[in-house]
This record gives structure tokens, C-alpha cells and sequence, in this order.
């Protein structure tokens, strides 16, 4: 009798290759990708208000930052934040609290398949039973078909059947509609989003873990008639394993694009609409502020935290201020949709748990103050 070989096990892969050119082949293309459509999207804050008449961006910023008040309360925040920082790595309180904290997030690693499926599956559910495409701004010609797909592959995600090609699937799906329609600009937390969940996979919970698990056991009948678990599945995985380890790379860079995009050229560069946002919910009685400072904050604090994001400095500290960001924005601007920042919300969760990774400004740090280096999370991790 002939034994058989032994069969693959998704749970015991080995990748293989260099991740270094997916991760600069990552940057070429948001770099060249970015400008091709900055000039042609649409303002985020028209998911709360329908615009207002255009404003000359230049001469508004030469208006907000010739104002001493203004110019002062900003260099004092920028200030005050770089000090902190400083003063923060100079000291380092709190070691031990810090540490405790990286270590209880980093322990729900194996979760995070799962929380990038919610974080796009979610969303993807809303978008097709309210009839649009990715982004509330984008309403496609052709409505059942955009409902069919946001709820299939939405559905699909979240049930964690064949992960990685619905993902793909969605990835196509976002891209071709980009090119229709540059309003998508503003969703394009999901192309980091369907990126991290095609290195990860399903994860557990999901149907495709139990799926597995069938296939890889030779005494099931199931494991007889798949054909696609050693087929397709296994090899896909043992060619992308090597690379999950970017993970974290490309969900603080896409993610540091989108938040940057939105400080720049949603704010900062169509001051008209933000400034209707401001008069629409009297927010200068919330801060007692000018209308101009509201809006060059905000973008700034959104460039600031996009920037920070996008070099992995300080990565899980600024993760938490854009989920502050985001729920101060959802209570204080009530009819903004909420479905449309779920994603956001679980992404930069997802950050939370794995911090800054490799190619950042964190390892960086951590190799010159001498500290232990946690090569995974990419931060600094005190020794017990």
C-alpha cells in the first residue's frame, strides 16, 4: 500500500519572499493614484450638507493665518502637541501601564481577520440595502445591481466564505467604480481594508476556518470532493503568508492617505462647504472660535493625524485620536451617516491591536532610545 503524502494545513503555512517590494510598490501606487483624482472629488462634508457657493482657498488661508488669534491658538496646539511628544520619550511614564496596555491588544491578533471583515462587511451591507455604491455621494445608474453586490459581498465577508476572493472581488468592485466616479475618493479606507483582509484571510470565527478544517482532515468525506481547499486555497496562502506581516503597514498607510486627503483637500482646499457645516450646527458655540479656525483645525488636526499614520509615528496614540475624531464627529453632527465611517472605525481599531509594524518611525525610535522591539506590533515593549 502507497502512503500518502502528508496534505498542507492552512494553520501551519510557511510564506516565503521579501515583503519589501509589496510595500513599495504600495506607496508607487497611492502616490501616483492620489493626484490623478484630488482636484475632482467632492467634499466629505456633503454627507451633512449640500455645499455651499466656492471660496477661494488661498486667499482663505491667507485670511485665517493673518489673524493673530488664530495664528496663535494654532502654534500653541502644534506646540503643545510636538512638546508632549518630546517630553513623552524623554520621560517615558508610566512604562509599565503602557506596556501592560500594547501587550492586552496585541493579544487579540488572532481576532483581526475578523475585526477587518466587520469593518468591511458592515458597511458593504448598509451601502446595498440603502441603494448606493461604497459612499452615500456615489448613487449608480444602474441601483439593484450596486445592492446586490454591497449585500453579497458584504454578507460574504462577514460569514467568512471564501474570504479572499470576495475580497478581491470588492477590491475590483471599488476600483472600477473610482474611475466612474472620484467621489469614491472619500471611501477609500476600503482599498486598505480589502488589501490586509486578503493577506489575513478569514480568520476565526468564519466559515471558511470550519471549511478548512474538513478539507484537511483525510477521514472526512468532505475532505474527498473539495476542490478547492488544496487546490486553490492552500497554495494562494503559503504565496501571501510572508506578507501578512504588512498588515499593519498597509492599514496606517492607506488610512494615513484617507485622513489626509480629508484635511487637505476636503477642508482645507474647499473652505465654502466646511464653513457651511460650522454655521449649520452653530458649532462656534460649542468653541467659541471663528468659523475660519474651526475649519483650518480641523483640517490640520486630520492632515496632522493622517501624516503620523502614514510614517508609523506614535501609531496606536494617533489610531486613538482618529477614533476620537470620528465619534466627536458623529455626536456633534447627528445626521451624518453613520454607516459611512464604520468602516473607518474598524480599521483604525485594527491599528490599535497591531500598532505601526515594520517600515515605520516607531521602530525607528525604538532602535535608537535602545528599547526592546516588539517585531511584531512594531513599538516599543519595557521589559518586565
Amino acid at each position: 500500500m502507497v502512503e500518502r503524502p502528508p496534505r498542507p494545513s492552512l494553520g501551519s503555512l510557511r510564506g516565503f519572499g521579501s515583503p519589501r517590494w509589496f510595500a513599495l510598490a504600495l506607496g508607487f501606487v497611492v502616490f501616483l493614484a492620489v493626484p490623478q483624482f484630488v482636484g475632482r472629488a467632492t467634499a466629505h462634508v456633503r454627507y451633512v450638507t449640500p455645499g455651499a457657493d466656492p471660496q477661494d482657498a488661498v486667499a482663505f488661508l491667507l485670511s485665517a493665518l493673518t489673524d493673530p488669534v488664530n495664528v496663535a491658538l494654532l502654534g500653541a496646539g502644534g506646540v503643545g502637541l510636538l512638546g508632549g511628544l518630546l517630553a513623552y520619550l524623554r520621560v517615558r511614564p508610566f512604562r509599565r501601564d503602557v506596556t501592560l496596555l500594547r501587550r492586552s491588544l496585541a493579544e487579540y491578533r488572532d481576532l483581526l481577520p475578523w475585526l477587518l471583515r466587520l469593518a468591511v462587511g458592515l458597511p458593504l451591507v448598509g451601502a446595498g440595502f440603502a441603494g448606493y455604491f461604497f459612499s452615500p455621494l456615489f448613487q449608480p445608474a444602474f441601483p439593484t445591481v450596486a445592492r446586490l453586490f454591497g449585500i453579497a459581498v458584504g454578507f460574504l465577508l462577514l460569514f467568512g466564505l471564501a474570504t479572499r476572493l470576495t475580497a478581491a472581488v470588492g477590491l475590483t468592485g471599488y476600483l472600477l467604480g473610482l474611475v466612474a466616479n472620484p467621489d469614491l475618493l472619500l471611501a477609500v479606507e476600503y482599498v486598505p481594508g480589502f488589501l490586509a483582509i486578503i493577506l489575513v484571510g478569514g480568520g476565526r470565527p468564519s466559515a471558511d476556518g470550519v471549511i478548512a478544517r474538513l478539507a484537511d482532515d483525510d477521514r472526512t468525506f468532505y475532505s474527498r470532493i473539495d476542490p478547492f481547499y488544496r487546490a486553490v486555497a492552500v497554495p494562494f496562502a503559503e504565496r501571501v503568508a510572508d506578507y501578512e506581516r504588512l498588515v499593519p503597514v498597509v492599514l496606517r498607510v492607506g488610512l494615513g492617505v484617507s485622513f489626509a486627503y480629508l484635511g487637505v483637500v476636503q477642508k482645507l482646499a474647499n473652505p465654502g462647504d466646511s464653513l457651511a457645516v460650522v454655521a449649520k450646527y452653530d458649532l462656534t458655540s460649542v468653541v467659541p472660535v471663528a468659523p475660519e479656525l474651526w475649519v483650518v483645525g480641523a483640517g490640520v488636526t486630520e492632515l496632522a493625524v493622517g501624516v503620523a499614520l502614514f510614517v508609523g509615528l506614535f501609531t496606536r496614540f494617533f489610531s486613538g485620536v482618529a477614533f476620537f475624531l470620528l465619534t466627536t464627529t458623529l455626536f456633534g453632527l447627528p445626521d451624518d451617516p453613520v454607516l459611512a465611517h464604520i468602516s473607518v472605525f474598524g480599521l483604525v481599531s485594527a491599528l490599535l491591536v497591531t500598532g505601526a509594524g515594520r517600515y515605520s518611525v516607531d521602530r525607528w525610535i525604538a532602535n535608537e532610545v535602545g528599547s526592546d522591539w516588539d517585531r511584531e506590533s512594531g513599538e516599543v515593549v519595557v521589559a518586565d
